[in-house]
């Protein structure tokens, strides 16, 4: 079966600098897969390195063909980045930047009342704007204006990331229900507790190259902890 994304062989640098190494994995169809280091070891490299942010050798495919040099190419084919930082729109309301997700012109189930559904914070607010949010709020938005896009494939850079364990608690919950409604997920965290939560299976980078990878239980092992300093 053809893989949702594929890595064969990718380098990624940033000004000349090396940060990816020969690193070759895959992501299938509705799976929900962690991808685990420790800092700087290319975890967010890899993310962006699909919509070609640093300069990309090697191959990455979605569903079997090769990504091109448009930047904005791999949300029309499918895959949605929500990036470190949340990125929404401050000055924008709640819903008109969930509707910015519908740029990607795919057509699908993930309709604003769905992403309220989702997240019941967002519909309470609908009218707010993004400055007017707290940062798990703030999440929560992002996170949706993604799906807004109809992914194939979720990829999420540390989206807990300074936020309060009950709203942690929110995102896991949030995230399972979108795994289960088929979408894919690809998520680096640095809560490992989280991946174990929802993954199936991981991923682990050190020092930009592949260092491990199995199912999500071997986190536990010695050899996995040290990989990535648990």
């Amino acid at each position: 079966m053809t893989a949702l994304l594929e890595f064969e062989n990718v380098y990624a640098s940033y000004a000349g600098a090396v940060v990816l190494q020969d690193v070759s994995f895959s992501i299938g169809k509705g799976e929900f897969v962690g991808l685990v280091g420790r800092n700087g070891a290319g975890k967010s490299t890899a993310l962006h390195s699909v919509y070609g942010i640093p300069q990309v050798q090697g191959t990455i495919s979605i569903e079997g063909t090769p990504v091109g040099q448009r930047q904005y190419e791999p949300a029309s084919r499918g895959v949605s980045l929500v990036p470190q930082g949340k990125s929404i729109f401050p000055n924008l309301t709640v819903e008109e930047n969930l509707l910015l997700g519908r740029a990607a012109n795919r057509s699908g189930s993930w309709t604003v009342k769905a992403i309220y559904e989702l997240f019941p914070n967002l519909g309470r607010g609908a009218k707010r704007l993004g400055t007017e949010l707290s940062g798990g709020e703030q999440q929560m938005l992002a996170i949706g204006r993604a799906l807004m896009a109809e992914p194939k494939l979720l990829l999420l850079d540390e989206p807990t990331e300074g936020l309060a364990p009950v709203i942690v608690d929110e995102l896991v919950s949030a995230l399972r229900t979108v795994h289960e409604r088929g979408t894919a997920v690809l998520l680096v965290e640095q809560h490992i507790g989280m991946i174990q939560q929802l993954a199936s299976r991981f991923i682990a980078l050190r020092t930009g190259e592949l260092a491990a990878a199995g199912p999500v239980e071997d986190l536990g092992t010695r050899d996995v902890q040290e990989i990535i300093a648990l």
